[in-house]
């Protein structure tokens, strides 16, 4: 359990939705189940679930996913 005032840092999963092309590759390589295509139009990452672990930014052909920390 994090102390008062202290913030941890996780990695998480990041989408650019304004250039991801929708194709679903990052949904079949997440061993989360953290990511989901919406509406065929852009895919999402669950904050909740995702690790960070990057599985989904090495195999997206449009290298619209990062991997960055955020504070929790």
């Amino acid at each position: 359990m994090n102390s008062p005032g202290i913030k941890k840092k996780l990695k998480k999963a990041v989408i650019d939705t304004d250039h991801c092309v929708a194709c679903g590759c990052c949904v079949k390589e997440c061993p989360k189940y953290a990511i989901t295509v919406v509406k065929g139009i852009t895919a999402e990452v669950d904050k909740t679930l995702c690790v960070g672990c990057g599985k989904c930014r090495t195999i997206c052909p449009a290298s619209v996913i990062t991997i960055t920390e955020v504070e929790v």
